[in-house]
């Protein structure tokens, strides 16, 4: 069987690795070998009718590897933001908080942006770039005993590879994470997002909403144009059957979480329910092997961070992977890799908890916890230093910051 050597192996063609591909070829050039192997490379987002928020440290990275540049037109800036407290039949949503302003002048603390669009700007970089996408699996590989010089993969298409590093960029049920006998801890949370985008009569003028709501969060997250995507917490069963509804009567749900305020509102594209859940990978390495993304960590969407701590873990193993090899040293060592789970592992369950602990102190029933929080949420309105610091740290500008994430080349 012929075999190719190259120097990382991403497996996944979403966000996390081509991200990483094109971050490592623009800083360590063709010399460099990287492959991304994807059964459904650039087919799995080209109907994907989602969007994602894309916090400002995250377009930064966007913008250092010229990525943004083809999408930022297309990006809408969330400019401003607030927070309510309600029952389902309240006729009136207080607002309890709100966010307004810049992480820096003229630079917004989030954008929102469809995957589909993004996607597509990175799988258009990476082949611009040079790097060797292939639309098969990994099939298998063998884990080597330490400390071996390579890993030798396997391919679905009979190829066979030898890398020295296997990035695991392949989603929540992780295969790679899966055969390399790591393990996950974490929990169902029995409730269920049911994700849409609706067209409305009126502008939003860049306003994110987030209703707080006893079954879970209702956010609304503006899209360009007069469109905003929703995400919109249920627990499952509840979820499964909105969504089953009859068009009018799904339209009725809606517009009795939405309200009236941007006027008439239409669903536009599909809707559908994913199941929510909590997990983080006991370890981010094995040997020759990183998880990167969904495949390390899975966090619920309540604060909009799923994807941007896949980024940061990103452009924290660029940062090692490029230092080591800068300096002759091995990608796949055990002590690169090592740097970066010290780098990453932490602030994922810093956050991870950080969400959980927000989605059980929000959704539920309890009228003493609704008056806590609420109470809470009053504060923080009324203290502006404590709010920029909230704003920075949902920004991704706090703490150990990779260089990407500065907006610095590697």
């Amino acid at each position: 069987m012929a075999r190719n050597n190259v120097d990382v192996l991403i497996a996944g063609g979403g966000f996390a690795g081509l991200t990483l591909a094109v971050a490592l070829r623009q800083a360590l050039g063709p010399v460099f070998s990287i492959t991304v192997a994807d059964p459904t490379l650039g087919r799995s987002y080209a109907d994907d009718e989602r969007a994602s928020a894309i916090v400002a440290a995250v377009r930064r990275l966007f913008e250092t590897l010229g990525v943004w540049e083809q999408v930022g037109d297309q990006a809408q800036p969330i400019l401003d933001m607030i927070v309510t407290d309600s029952r389902l039949d309240d006729a009136v949503r207080p607002t309890y908080l709100t966010f307004a302003g810049d992480v820096e002048p003229g630079e917004p603390f989030a954008h929102m942006i469809e995957n589909r669009l993004l996607v597509g700007a990175l799988a258009d970089k990476a082949r611009q770039v040079g790097i060797d996408l292939r639309s098969v699996a990994v099939a298998r590989f063998e884990n080597p005993p330490a400390p071996a010089p390579a890993l030798e993969v396997a391919l679905a298409d009979g190829s066979a590879i030898a890398t020295r590093l296997l990035v695991a960029a392949d989603g929540a049920r992780s295969s790679i994470r899966e055969r390399a006998g790591i393990a996950t801890h974490g929990w169902n949370y029995g409730q269920s997002a049911i994700v849409l985008t609706v067209a409305h009569e009126r502008d939003h003028e860049g306003r994110a909403e987030e209703h707080f709501l006893p079954a879970g969060p209702f956010a609304i997250l503006p899209l360009k144009g007069r469109r905003s995507s929703i995400v919109w917490t249920e627990e499952t069963n509840e979820a499964e059957r909105i969504v089953a509804l009859p068009d009018d009567a799904f339209h009725a749900a809606l517009e009795q979480r939405f309200k009236l305020h941007l006027g008439e509102i239409k669903v536009v594209g599909p809707r559908r329910v994913h199941p929510l859940g909590f997990f983080v990978a006991r370890s981010f390495v094995a040997e020759r092997i990183a998880l990167i993304g969904d495949a390390a960590h899975l966090i619920h969407p309540i604060a909009g961070q799923g994807l941007n701590m896949g980024l940061k873990d990103v452009a924290a193993l660029a940062e090692v992977i490029v230092d080591a090899a800068r300096l002759g040293l091995d990608p796949g060592a055990s002590s690169v890799l090592d740097r970066y789970q010290r780098w990453r592992r932490f602030d994922t369950m810093a956050m991870g908890f950080a969400t959980d602990s927000l989605n059980r102190l929000f959704s539920n029933r309890s009228d003493a916890l609704r008056l806590l929080r609420d109470v809470g949420l009053g504060l923080v309105d009324r203290l502006p230093p404590l709010k920029r610091v909230f704003i920075r740290e949902a920004a991704g500008l706090v703490g150990a910051v990779p260089k990407l994430l500065r907006g610095e080349l590697l």
